[in-house]
């Protein structure tokens, strides 16, 4: 039985870990060995199939710093995922055939030395996750990203989430010969289907009108994903509304929230104040990090998905938002262009407050609308972006690196 090991930074609940579970999940459900290995785990914030015995966890270097007095965080990522890398190659036993890792390359030469066939899965090159800063900042980061590039490119085959990643990896590897593959998250659909959901109102711990109108917006509480425009959005609405109206309509900002993350903290305090500064208090509610039952309840409820980041390098809430039959309204660059068909499964929209307000009055004014955008987008995600459709693509490109390394052996 051929054994493939995950090796991730983090294992939490963002879009690259729920990426990696579902690998794992299709590798098993073709019998292969599977195992995670990472730095950190923690069962309170994770996903439920590496938390209950479905995925074999094995936590390492924990407690390794994650920062030096709140900054050289990418250096203190590197430290522990060498330290990872150099557990899987001499003290773990688990001598993979297959080691796939994401998000930081810097453990790819040092898989080498175990003979594994290495997969790398770049969600986004990571020095353009870094925000712009001093000239010491360019200095500290300038090794950081020649590392990137070179260990990057040491990989037997890469794998990026969109064709949108696909040309910014080109752009930003420059010396790099390489044409990563695409492929595209998925999301596994047995959690929808054997899942009922809970009443929006007992998620919530408030009444709705029956006539009520509720936008959900989930993501991490991250600046980069610009929920403020979400708040916006709300107050051009209340504009263009009557009283009666607007007191149908409700936005739920969902959110993964680490106490750990400073950001979070801080962003989740300073949206709560704008959304209290535009009058939306009654309006809007926050949530923090909501559990799997709880997303999945409140994806089959609510009526829209709002999705707010600017050039989301794939975004697999869409994609979740569709198959449970939502129209998407979504900011018309990065992943989701190539997931949202405009007019068709949703809005892509201008990163403007009128423009999604725009959007989201459609959706308000024609219960029509939505439910005919919502069949569109639950027929699309099963056509495109399905787990077998993910699945087969992804036992392919491991069986061929399998076959590669039966030559070699």
């Amino acid at each position: 039985m051929p054994k493939v090991v995950f090796l991730h930074p983090d294992l939490g609940i963002g879009g690259a870990e729920r990426l990696v579970v579902d690998a794992a999940l299709a590798l098993k459900a073709k019998e292969f060995d599977v195992h995670f290995v990472t730095s950190h785990h923690s069962p309170q914030h994770c996903f439920v199939e590496t938390r209950d015995g479905t995925l074999p966890v094995t936590v390492v270097g924990d407690w390794l710093p994650r920062n030096l007095f709140g900054h050289f965080h990418a250096l203190c990522a590197y430290i522990r995922m060498i330290y990872a890398a150099v557990y899987i190659v001499f003290f773990s036993g688990l001598k993979p055939d297959i080691v796939f890792c994401d998000q930081v390359s810097i453990c790819v030469p040092i898989l080498h030395i175990g003979g594994f066939k290495i997969l790398f899965y770049c969600h986004f090159p990571d020095q353009l996750l870094s925000q712009p800063g001093s000239v010491m900042k360019s200095l500290y980061r300038a090794p950081l990203n020649w590392l990137e590039e070179t260990t990057t490119g040491q990989a037997h085959q890469i794998l990026v989430n969109s064709k949108f990643t696909a040309g910014v990896f080109r752009d930003t590897f420059k010396r790099l010969q390489v044409q990563p593959d695409v492929l595209y998250p998925t999301m596994n659909s047995n959690a929808f289907d054997n899942t009922t959901p809970l009443p929006i109102n007992q998620i919530l711990a408030m009444e709705f009108p029956e006539d009520s109108v509720i936008f959900l917006s989930i993501n991490r509480y991250e600046r980069k994903k610009n929920l403020k425009l979400a708040l916006d959005a709300m107050s051009e609405l209340k504009k263009c509304l009557s009283a009666g109206e607007w007191s149908r309509i409700h936005l739920v900002i969902a959110g993964g929230y680490d106490t750990r993350v400073k950001e979070n903290v801080e962003h989740y305090v300073e949206l709560v104040s704008h959304a209290n500064a535009l009058g939306l208090t009654e309006n809007v509610t926050f949530m923090k990090s909501p559990s799997d039952m709880e997303k999945l309840s409140l994806l089959s409820q609510c009526h829209c998905l709002i999705y707010t980041p600017p050039n989301e390098h794939f975004g697999i809430v869409p994609l979740e938002a569709m198959y449970a039959g939502k129209p998407v309204i979504a900011a018309n660059s990065g992943g989701p262009t190539e997931t949202v068909v405009n007019g068709v499964t949703g809005f892509l929209c201008n990163l403007k407050p009128e423009d999604f307000a725009d959007a989201m009055m459609k959706c308000i004014k024609n219960g029509d609308v939505r439910r005919k955008m919502g069949k569109a987008g639950q027929d699309r995600m099963k056509e495109q972006f399905s787990f077998m459709a993910f699945s087969n693509q992804l036992i392919g490109i491991v069986q061929s690196l399998l076959d590669v390394k039966d030559k070699m052996d």
